[in-house]
């Protein structure tokens, strides 16, 4: 059985395929699908944009769908970036860019009020019509400097007070375990596993 994950994030499917490796599935992506389609991720929320990604490629292409729309609620901004996570500035502006006008837009503002956390909703579209979501959030914070080589987009700047470190500056096994993706993907598993 195949399930395609869509997206063309390249961090996204190392983290996914790790993650769903015990499926009795092979996890492929949209490119090694051969699958080349650019959703429109108008939707209001997470979850929207999230079903409406897998609907879209499930109708192309025939095959379980798994797709998640992420991003970083900072509170002191109105929970943006938000749903506009990925669009922040712009698409082809890189992270980096994105990552240094919020400590920015943060600058001078105390820890108790840099309060943020990622979101992750997981769609799963199936060929029979089901659709099933799973959400999975870490509370953390903005943190005053970039820091950590390791993730991808915000993570050098969202910081886990737990831990004492920022999500990039964490491995991938760790950050698997606590973070919003690896809890939507576990719940999302175990759905997986009822239902195929």
């Amino acid at each position: 059985m195949k399930i395609i994950f869509a997206t063309k994030n390249a961090g996204k499917v190392k983290e996914v395929k790790l993650m769903l490796e015990e499926l009795d599935a092979e996890v492929v992506t949209m490119t090694e699908a051969g699958i080349d389609i650019d959703v429109d991720e108008d939707g209001k929320t997470f979850e929207e944009n999230a079903i409406k990604k897998a609907k879209e490629i499930m109708q192309a292409s025939g095959c379980i769908t798994l797709s998640d729309d992420s991003g970083l609620e900072i509170d002191y901004l109105n929970k943006q970036p938000g749903v506009h996570s990925a669009r922040f500035m712009g698409e082809n502006t890189s992270y980096d860019i994105k990552n240094q006008r919020i400590l920015e837009m943060l600058h001078g503002v105390p820890d108790e009020k840099r309060t943020a956390r990622f979101v992750s909703v997981i769609a799963a579209a199936f060929p029979d019509g089901r659709i099933v979501t799973t959400t999975g959030t870490i509370e953390g914070m903005i943190a005053h400097e970039a820091k950590g080589g390791n993730g991808f987009g915000y993570d050098p700047i969202f910081y886990v007070p737990q831990f004492g470190i920022n999500t990039a500056e964490m491995d991938i096994e760790q950050k698997n375990k606590i973070s919003h993706r690896g809890k939507a993907l576990r719940a999302m598993k175990e759905r997986l596993k009822e239902m195929i």
